[in-house]
Formats: C-alpha cells, sequence, structure tokens
C-alpha cells in the first residue's frame, strides 16, 4: 500500500471514529432533560493491519455511564415518589458541550490531513505527466 493510501485511510478511520462520537454526544445532550437517561461513552481502539505498522482507530461499542443519576425534588412530576423525588440523567450539558467542541476539532483536523494527502497526490501526479 502507497504511502499516500496509508495516510487516506489513516484519516479516514479518524474522521469516522470522530462521527461515531458526535453522533453518542448529541445523543446525550437530546436526552439532558430525560428522567432515567445514563450517559453514553464511546471509547476509540487502535487497529493495525498485520504487515504494515499503520494503527487506525475505530471507534468501540458505546457503554453506559453508571454513576448516580440526579435526583429531583419535584412533587407535581409524574414520576415522582411519595417523598417528591425522582431520578434525572445523569448528563452534564457542559461536558458534553466540551466533548463535542473536541470531536469536532478532531473531525476538522482529520479532514484537513485527507484534503492535504489528497492535495499531495494530486500534485504529484501532475509533475509525472510532465
Amino acid at each position: 500500500m502507497s504511502a499516500f493510501s496509508e495516510s487516506l485511510s489513516v484519516a479516514a478511520s479518524g474522521l469516522r471514529a470522530q462521527a461515531s462520537r458526535l453522533r453518542v454526544v448529541s445523543e446525550n445532550i437530546a436526552n439532558v432533560d430525560t428522567p432515567g437517561y445514563h450517559r453514553k461513552t464511546i471509547p476509540f481502539e487502535t487497529r493495525g493491519t498485520g504487515s504494515d505498522a499503520v494503527q487506525r482507530v475505530e471507534a468501540g461499542q458505546a457503554t453506559l455511564d453508571r454513576s448516580d443519576l440526579a435526583q429531583i425534588y419535584d412533587p407535581q412530576h409524574p414520576l415522582a415518589n411519595e417523598n417528591g423525588v425522582y431520578e434525572g440523567s445523569n448528563v452534564d450539558l457542559i461536558i458534553e458541550l466540551a466533548d463535542a467542541r473536541e470531536a469536532q476539532r478532531s473531525y476538522e483536523a482529520n479532514l484537513k490531513m485527507f484534503e492535504q494527502t489528497r492535495q499531495m497526490s494530486s500534485n504529484l501526479m501532475d509533475v509525472l505527466r510532465r
């Protein structure tokens, strides 16, 4: 596999992984006020292809954050117990927004790498045609 193909493959794997991360973060943000919702996290794993030393990143299986759910006092809520308390979600909006920003920046960096590799490959082909 050529260096250009390997670079494109690495950048594409980063794009896919960050897209998965953004999807999970957006689900968490959408469910910030959903009672009983547990925040999802997604781990990244590196994968090599045997013979070459190039490592690609993949998003792993989404897991639930098992930290305690917020206890919310609202006697009028239909899910409230006899003490007027119900379980909210364990999603912290500030953390999710920071994760979304980080994933966006990483996605943009991978996209830039992809575009630069494609441009270098195109320039090389132009030089070879002369």
